[in-house]
């Protein structure tokens, strides 16, 4: 028998055959990849929306991975370059950016994953037309009117704050408008599943063109301080908007037919007025943290917890990446009165996002200490921090995005009550806390908050429509 083989009779004539094992291993090989290759194209391959959902939260993912990690990179250096002091500066003023960003455009952004589905899937092409002009002029006039009063605000209280905000601050103020056309653009994408011109402008593209400037200025000789930073950052929001602005045009032109608009602002912002303010409080309570943080302590803290919570945003990623993928989803299932898919692809949105938020808190705990060493001497003093914060992400991890669903299936004003709730919650636990207990207090209270609200937002849920959205579900559920 050749080296290798085994021996196999046959019972009925008494042969024997030699098989060798490598080739019997090579046909097991093969098929075992052909099984995998069919498993994918279930999940992934076929036309069905729970496939495309997924290709859509996968797509999300990779791309705020990605962006996480030239996130990262870039703060590493800007640390680096600028030291904590500047670092913290530039931190609080883009914080601004973020919060006000999101809450000047009143809701427009999250309610075009309400009315563009309810348009299409009622074939009424003349509003979705004029949503898709008007939405983005509404927030570009509403983001310049942000602007002005922020300007006219820092002229008249400038007194009242440090220098070294002043020029950073009205740079903020510049980027308010394209900001919230850019995130009015977002929600437009995703509402058409296009999640890479949703998300690459803002979550990898800026982040590179912002590190770009930047080490061309270092290499230069330039002094790398916050206000730098900020100019960076404003002239990369503005060019990347534009290019969005034409990258969408083009597909737009492929999906809707030219025609006439009609334009109904009203019933746009009776329904978006209700999300802005579940929004509003969502952005108060994730910006709170470093705000009060500020007020206390000043930029170095600011940097430090800034880098801590960095380090985390792998886990807070998912829950966006699913939520991006999943939320017009939940509309046009509620418009079409499908409540058993809409409950069956609830269960599966919650799934997709616990479980690699588990594996992704785990692998960043592991390594938080070293990755915090990066950013520079003392910036490992926030490693406690992430085992605080890891708490509060779970918790909102174990329910999924139902946020999104409450906003899509018309429960904004109940969803706006808990966010209420919770950002009462955060800003009473930092008043209380950040004084004695310095950036463990801000973390103490955030993680607080968010267990809170996604406590409420389970209640809310099982109480308003009947669902059970925790990951583990009782039988009888």
């Amino acid at each position: 028998m050749p080296p290798g083989g085994h021996k196999i009779t046959n019972g009925e004539s008494g042969a024997v055959s030699v098989v060798h094992s490598g080739e019997a291993g090579l046909h097991q090989l093969r098929a075992n990849v052909r099984k995998a290759f069919s498993r994918l194209n279930a999940l992934f391959g076929d036309g069905s929306d729970q496939s495309i959902a997924r290709r859509m939260a996968g797509t999300a993912f990779l791309i705020r991975v990605a962006s996480a990690a030239v996130i990262f990179f870039s703060q590493v250096l800007l640390a680096r370059w600028m030291g904590r002091f500047e670092f913290g500066i530039y931190v609080y003023v883009w914080t601004w950016v973020l919060l006000l960003g999101g809450l000047v455009p009143l809701g427009i952004p999250s309610a075009a994953q309400r009315f563009i589905p309810e348009y299409l899937g009622r074939g009424e092409l003349d509003r979705l037309r004029g949503f898709l002009v008007g939405s983005r002029w509404l927030a570009f006039g509403l983001g310049t009117a942000a602007a002005l009063i922020g300007v006219l605000l820092i002229h008249s209280f400038g007194r009242y704050l440090q220098a070294y905000y002043l020029v950073p601050l009205v740079l903020a103020c510049v980027c308010l408008p394209i900001y919230a056309v850019g995130d009015t653009q977002d929600g437009i994408a995703r509402s058409f599943n296009w999640i890479d011109l949703a998300l690459g402008p803002a979550y990898l593209a800026r982040p590179v063109l912002i590190l770009v400037f930047m080490a061309a200025a270092h290499a230069l000789g330039a002094a790398s301080t916050a206000t730098a930073a900020m100019i960076a950052a404003t002239i990369a929001t503005w060019l990347l908007t534009f290019l969005q602005l034409v990258l969408l045009e083009r597909r737009l032109k492929q999906e809707v037919a030219p025609g006439p608009r009609v334009q109904e602002a009203g019933v746009w912002f009776r329904t978006a007025l209700p999300i802005f303010m579940v929004g509003g409080f969502y952005f108060l309570l994730t910006y709170t943290d470093i705000l009060v943080l500020e007020a206390f302590y000043g930029p170095n803290d600011v940097a430090v917890y800034y880098a801590a919570t960095k380090t985390l945003a792998l886990v807070a990623f998912v829950y966006f990446s699913v939520s991006a993928a999943t939320a017009h989803r939940f509309s046009e299932y509620h418009v079409a009165g499908a409540r058993e898919k809409l409950e069956t692809f609830l269960g599966n949105a919650i799934q997709w996002t616990f479980w690699p938020s588990v594996i992704a808190t785990l692998g960043l705990l592991a390594i938080g200490k070293p990755v915090l060493a990066l950013f520079g001497a003392g910036f490992d003093q926030g490693y406690p921090l992430m085992f605080v914060l890891a708490v509060g992400l779970l918790a909102r991890a174990a329910i999924g995005p139902v946020e999104r669903l409450l906003n899509m299936v018309g429960e904004q004003r109940a969803c706006a009550a808990v966010y209420a709730t919770a950002f009462a919650v955060n800003l009473g636990l930092c008043l209380l806390l950040v004084k004695p207990l310095g950036t463990m207090g801000a973390a103490i209270a955030t993680a607080s908050a968010m267990v809170t609200e996604s406590a409420l937002l389970f209640v809310v849920t099982k109480w308003r429509l009947g669902l059970h959205v925790f990951v583990w579900r009782p039988r009888s559920a």
